[in-house]
């Protein structure tokens, strides 16, 4: 087995005898893709030329298999590679060639990419990569085509060409930068034609291509190209002086650990609010050593500047970053906040002069101009995206181009790609079709929903239900255990995606799980400064915790009751309302709050004295914070009736306490489930609709009120009790 020290070799000839010929080219992906140091995510592809059976003639052809558009080399299926008829693809080249000889190389290149249609082999749907004609045009069976940090910061290299012969030889050629399509295929296929010996070939800016007529020959190659290239840039950067010579060497010092959490959680909100000035976007933040030592550097201002070279980095990260030049040792966060500011407006009016500069007649309408990449010395990186998934791939995509700059300054200097190209690669035609053609944001996309008690009954179906929404939902409960229950029923089916060193709330994805204890306001500030680490602030809380104390058998409640019952149901909502108000009104941006009240506050019942009059007050809470809130936060309650299925505040004595209460007949050997549904029904039958109410039934009360459908209902109580008269207003 051959030694790296800088990629993983994971090739299992025993799993590989047991596939097929394409289900080996996705093996093969696989493997490559699950290592950061061979190729990012959604970055690079690969391919296998096979000989199939027509389906319309019978005969043998020859077809290319090759990663389709989109999709990421890691998790690739069997069926996220497209197939073509490889003669149909290169008898594409004579179309291409006349239409650039008559002077529109330009517009023949995206032309091209949509007459691959026409090569598709056997009704494949899997639309093919713009990378194609680069796997078609080399004369050779198994093509790997990969985005490594190393072989990048070869290509981001002012010298790249000589580096190369340096590092390399004469089995690697060169080829200078050139938008992936049929001119960078037709270049390599001259490449091979000319030199046989050539076994890869650098990408000027990009990456590399590698290749071999047996499968495993190709994947060892190309992880020994990667080897060789980091083996050399370390050597270098080891020479320079290593870590401490990085970048320039140090000009700041990281703070703290604790004073970097305290830091963030103080900024992000404000900042997540002047960088949603278009679109609310949701962060993620990097504090590690290696972030650190970037933006702590004498040279991160310059290189910062000049933004990513990789075309797959800055469609991520865009132009380039906003680095903030703020002393952590001697400017306070007002400082901060001031240069923030300062740093975006100025951000801003840069990507218009960038985009009018290098606009075509026919380019796309001008993007968000607001920075998705922030980089403030002592503390690290805070990444923006629509989604948590986004901003996490966004930050390891900056990860990627600092690693790259960093080799490519230990080699020689580094190059970002010129403005034009990088403009033409941004606002390419084809790109924007791709992102025409993704399906609409759900109506509760780029929120980020925090509902507490999520661990059991109402809140728990509230917040599966508000997730369904694309919503980013905290999962917040005094019981630890029930709130990681509910996030990890989230994330089981929607997925977490990767993880990046930070603040150790990174890898959270759709769902968060955290502790509160309502009637402690430290403990809410704590929570909200963690849902502020996890996902740069907040836009709507659901409070749907609260306690039921009946009267004791004497018709009285003891002291201490009536005081826990008051502090859950009234004075817990009131300091939730209280320290996210603070939250709310640093992030500037409109929020929801929803408080759970009761049919009981207008329905007086006999032993629940403590209760109804809490829910009576909680009642009053809800038109109070809509004027003090307002006009930046709507306030509204939700006012269910006896919700008992799926409710934590019906334990199976108190099922039993009810069933006797109400003279409903009933066994003490009877299961659970079955004396819940005797009583849910008896409280069904007082109602007009006749139906049992659910924690479903209430939660969709709370997604009406945190969506946009009543955006102009404040200070309202939605009573969702199937129609129980006695509630009816007077």
């Amino acid at each position: 087995m051959p030694s790296y020290n800088h990629v993983n070799f994971l090739w299992d000839d025993a799993k590989v005898a047991s596939l097929d010929p394409v289900d080996r080219l996705v093996y093969r992906s696989n493997l490559l893709g699950s290592d950061q140091r061979v190729t990012n995510t959604g970055g690079g592809n690969t391919s296998t030329k096979l000989t199939e059976t027509d389906p319309l003639t019978g005969q043998p052809v020859e077809v290319l298999w090759v990663k389709g558009s989109g999709g990421d080399l890691r998790t690739a299926k069997r069926e996220n590679f497209s197939s073509l008829y490889q003669s149909k693809l290169i008898d594409m080249q004579a179309l291409y060639l006349s239409r650039a000889d008559k002077g529109l190389k330009s517009t023949a290149e995206d032309e091209m990419v949509a007459m691959a249609n026409h090569a598709t082999f056997n009704l494949n749907p899997r639309a093919s990569s713009i990378d194609t004609p680069l796997h078609s045009f080399i004369p050779a069976q198994f093509i790997d085509h990969m985005h490594p940090n190393a072989i990048i910061a070869v290509a981001a290299s002012q010298h790249c060409e000589k580096l190369t012969q340096e590092i390399f030889g004469g089995e690697m050629a060169y080829v200078p930068w050139m938008r992936p399509g049929f001119e960078l295929g037709l270049a390599m296929q001259e490449i091979c034609k000319k030199n046989p010996r050539v076994k890869s070939i650098m990408m000027g800016q990009h990456g590399f291509i590698s290749w071999d007529a047996d499968e495993k020959t190709c994947y060892t190659y190309t992880l020994d190209c990667i080897e060789k290239a980091a083996a050399f840039i370390e050597e270098k950067y080891a020479g320079k002086g290593g870590d401490a010579a990085a970048f320039g060497g140090a000009k700041y010092r990281s703070l703290e650990t604790e004073q970097r959490r305290a830091d963030f959680a103080a900024i992000l909100p404000w900042l997540r609010g002047q960088v949603s000035s278009q679109r609310r976007f949701i962060g993620t933040v990097q504090d590690d050593e290696k972030i650190l030592r970037f933006v702590n550097s004498q040279d991160a201002a310059r290189l910062a500047e000049l933004g990513t070279s990789c075309p797959d980095h800055f469609l991520r990260t865009k132009i380039k970053p906003l680095y903030v030049d703020w002393n952590p040792q001697t400017e306070d966060l007002a400082a901060l906040k001031a240069k923030l500011a300062a740093g975006i407006a100025h951000y801003r009016k840069d990507y218009v002069a960038y985009y009018e500069k290098c606009k075509h007649a026919n380019s796309p309408a001008m993007r968000d101009t607001n920075p998705t990449v922030v980089l403030i010395p002592g503390l690290g990186m805070i990444a923006w995206g629509k989604d948590k998934s986004e901003s996490r791939v966004t930050a390891e995509f900056y990860n990627c181009a600092v690693e790259v700059m960093r080799g490519a300054e230990a080699i020689d200097r580094y190059i970002a790609l010129p403005q034009q190209e990088a403009f033409d690669i941004e606002y390419w035609l084809l790109e924007e079709a791709k992102l025409k053609r993704m399906p609409a944001e759900k109506e509760l996309a780029r929120q980020v929903i925090v509902v507490i008690g999520a661990g059991s009954g109402i809140g728990k179906a509230t917040a599966l239900r508000l997730v369904k929404e694309g919503a980013h939902v905290v999962c917040v409960d005094l019981n630890a255990e029930a709130a990681q229950a509910t996030a990890k029923e989230i994330t089981d089916k929607y997925g977490v995606g990767i993880g990046v060193a930070g603040t150790g709330l990174s890898a959270c994805g759709p769902a968060l799980s955290l502790t509160a204890n309502v009637t402690d306001r430290a403990s809410i500030r704590r929570m909200l400064d963690d849902v502020a680490l996890a996902y740069g602030g907040f836009d709507s809380i659901a409070v749907t915790a609260g306690i039921t104390v009946p009267t004791d058998t004497t018709g009285h409640i003891p002291d201490d009751k009536w005081a826990l019952t008051f502090s859950i149901n009234v004075t817990g909502s009131y300091l939730v309302a209280d320290e996210a108000a603070k939250t709310w009104k640093e992030q500037g941006l409109p929020g929801q709050l929803v408080l759970t009240t009761s049919a009981n506050a207008v329905v007086p019942k006999k032993g629940m004295l403590a209760y109804d009059t809490s829910k009576a007050a909680a009642n009053h809470l809800v038109r109070e914070l809509a004027i003090e809130l307002a006009p930046l936060v709507r306030v509204n309650g939700v006012a269910p009736a006896t919700v008992v299925q799926g409710s934590a505040m019906f334990p199976r004595e108190r099922v039993i306490g009810s069933l006797a209460k109400y003279n409903i007949a009933y066994n003490e050997d009877e299961s659970s489930e079955a004396l819940v549904g005797k009583l849910a029904r008896f409280y069904a039958d007082r109602t007009l609709t006749k139906s049992p109410i659910t924690p479903a039934d209430q939660a969709e009360a709370y997604f009406l009120l945190v969506s946009q459908r009543l955006s102009k209902t404040t200070g309202q109580i939605i009573t969702v009790d199937g129609g129980l008269h006695e509630a009816f207003l007077r």
